[in-house]
């Protein structure tokens, strides 16, 4: 009694994707630290430039250091500061052009309360002339783990085993194909296929409910 099945690609290869469906408290405490800021134009502007160097791979502890000895903002808040930058660039990076539209990303901004002369300059790194380069050093950057490329799976059941309560009991065998080349073979009770399968359409709609929040939304 056996039944077979396939499925290729690259499902959640991407992650679930922008910043997720509550602001991600770095990005709250730079908006919150940056409307005390909004007549210090320029330390802004050092500051972000320190993001984006950060961005592309670059040691940046010297210029940080430099400012914070130019500046009497607290050296804790600056580092705040471009945390929240960082996490909100990458995460507006994340998506192509045409899926993030200049204006909705300017409108989400102005949501947190930043000044339209900072939502600006946000909007002059995510959409300028660096843009390309900025996504080739972030793809680049940081640990990967493998993508799932092929799993296969077929239905067996046990006839004969020394175990009485396996005895035809149905199991699902499964082999995962990895990016990296491995294989990996597991067998998984029926039981526990039914939990997986129920996690996984619980966790789809939750994304799907943390995407119609986002902080940042997917424009078709």
């Amino acid at each position: 009694m056996a039944g077979s099945g396939s499925a290729k690609g690259g499902l959640l290869s991407d992650g679930s994707g922008l910043l997720g469906g509550r602001t991600p408290a770095e990005v709250e405490s730079m908006a919150r630290l940056l409307r005390e800021l909004e007549k210090e134009k320029e330390l802004f502007r050092k500051l972000l430039k320190v993001a984006v160097s950060a961005m592309e791979g670059k040691d940046c502890r010297e210029a940080m250091r430099a400012i914070a000895q130019s500046s009497t903002v607290p050296q804790e808040h600056l580092s705040q500061i471009v945390a929240g930058m960082y996490s909100l660039l990458k995460g507006a990076l994340r998506l192509p052009v045409s899926s993030l539209k200049q204006e909705v990303f300017k409108e989400e901004l102005r949501e947190l309360r930043i000044s339209e002369e900072f939502v600006t300059d946000f909007a002059s790194v995510v959409f300028g002339n660096r843009r390309m380069a900025l996504e080739a050093a972030t793809k680049g950057q940081g640990p990967r783990l493998p993508t799932v490329e092929d799993l296969r799976w077929r239905v067996d059941v046990a006839i004969s085993t020394s175990s009485l309560v396996r005895a035809l009991q149905p199991s699902i065998l499964m082999q995962m194909k990895l990016s990296d080349g491995r294989t990996h073979q597991f067998e998984v009770p029926v039981s526990k296929f039914q939990e997986l399968r129920y996690n996984v359409a619980l966790i789809l709609k939750e994304m799907n409910d943390l995407e119609k929040r986002s902080i940042l939304k997917i424009q078709d």
